[in-house]
Parts: C-alpha cells; structure tokens; sequence
C-alpha cells in the first residue's frame, strides 16, 4: 500500500500526518511504528489520521511511535489543525472531535491555539503532581531542569507498579519567576520528547498549586516555546484551558508500508 503523508512538527514535537477522508487506509500497529522509526521509517514522535467525522471538520486519531492508539497528544492536535488548514477542510478555526473529545482551535500565521478539555481532580501531593489533560501525567518539581537525567528518572517513574498497566508521562518542571522550563518523558515514545503539549499543560496548571485566578503561564521546552492560559475556580480544577506555539510544515512524501 503506497500512503501519501505530510510531516508537521509543534515546538520539535513531530508527526507523520495522513488524510484518511476516504477511509481507505487502515494501518496496523507494526505498520504505524515501522513508519515513525526514526532508522527505517520516516520517523515521528507520533501518526495521525484526519478522517470524516459528523458535526465536527475532522476527526484526529492518534498512535503513539509505538504503534498504539493513544489518548490526546495536545501538540498533535494543533498540527493536524495546521494540516487541515493545508488540505482545505477549514479556514482559520477548527472544530474537531479526538480521542477525549471536542476540540475547538485557530490558526493564524503559524500560531495554532488549541482548547483543551477541562481538567479535574488535580492531586497535589508533596513533591509532585498528578492530573489529567487528556493524557495522564506526573509533575515534578526539580532545580535544573537541563541536568535532570530525564530518560532514566522518568522512565522509572512511568513504570511503577500504581501506574499500571498503561503507564503515566513525567514531566519535569523548573520555575524561573513567572516562566517554567519542562522536559517530558513520554510513554509511547518511551523516551524524552522535545515538546509534549498535554504535558506542558499539566506543568502550567501544576505550577499554581492552591492558588485561584486567571493565568497566562510561558513554558521553555527543548524544542520551542509554548504559552498555557486557564482559569482555576478551585485549587482542584482547571477550565478554558487552551495551549498555544508555533506549528511548522516540514516535509511531504509517499512510502510503501
């Protein structure tokens, strides 16, 4: 089977996008990650699939590099709205339905805004954070967030038994005044990412603790800046949460899979 693809990456956050408007193609969980192996592949941190969906633009659907259906991936969700834009299917906003749910974005110059979902029952405990943004993870505050050994560490920590049997991403956050530099380990990919989107979330809304209000929170990551706005009414949850960056085309090709 020949597949045409288009390769976006968000903040180094890359992916291998297809249209599947047809529903021609159906890829299996070897194909998906033979085609994000960065030695025989195309190489990606993930590939997605634009498909039809009913009262929405498009619907995203989403594997991790490891070949399995995944659950949101926030900085994929803002490259597929680029790719969307690139095909026709919409103008400078997107309605779409993912994995957790609907989705509302704008695009405007390269700079792709994205709504996430609402987040609940965010468990502050003493050393880290734990919640969910469309995908779960674990926040932790550290001093040095460049000399942090993020493969190891985070590895460990997404393979603890209460983790099981899917796993958690681990991020790891350093406060500098009202900024954060963050770097994520992310399951799936079973490695360090230069930019995780429900990641960076989870790191922004982390970082207020008990605190209420309103926040508009700059986030450093290896591969680029983000920016993270919400609203919390309790110390609990988090709503109007929406990511925002850069999205850049990459390249386009064909391959056999």
């Amino acid at each position: 089977m020949n597949i045409n693809f288009v390769k976006y990456q968000g903040t180094g956050n890359d992916f291998i996008l297809v249209d599947n408007r047809n529903k021609e193609i159906t890829l299996s969980a070897e194909q998906v990650a033979f085609l994000c192996d960065r030695h025989f592949g195309i190489g990606a941190d993930g590939l997605m699939l634009l498909e039809p969906a009913d009262g929405y633009d498009f619907r995203m659907v989403y594997y991790n590099a490891d070949g399995n259906e995944s659950t949101m991936c926030g900085n994929g969700g803002r490259c597929i709205t680029a790719f969307a834009k690139r095909l026709g299917v919409i103008g400078s906003e997107a309605d779409f339905i993912a994995i957790d749910g609907p989705h509302h974005a704008t695009i405007e110059d390269g700079w792709v805004s994205l709504q996430m979902q609402d987040v609940s029952n965010i468990q502050a405990h003493d050393d880290h954070t734990i919640l969910n943004t469309g995908s779960p993870h674990y926040v932790m505050p550290v001093k040095d967030a460049a000399g942090t050994d993020v493969f190891l560490e985070g590895r460990s920590i997404r393979n603890r038994q209460q983790f099981q049997p899917k796993g958690i991403n681990v991020n790891f956050m350093e406060v500098t005044g009202q900024e954060l530099h963050v770097r994520t380990y992310e399951r799936g990919v079973e490695n360090e990412t230069l930019s995780c989107g429900t990641g960076v979330t989870a790191a922004a809304i982390a970082s207020t603790r008990q605190a209420t209000g309103s926040f508009n929170i700059p986030v450093h990551t290896p591969g680029g800046n983000l920016e993270i706005s919400f609203t919390k009414d309790t110390a609990t949850s988090a709503k109007e949460v929406v990511l925002k960056g850069p999205v850049k085309f990459v390249f386009e090709g064909s391959v056999v899979v």
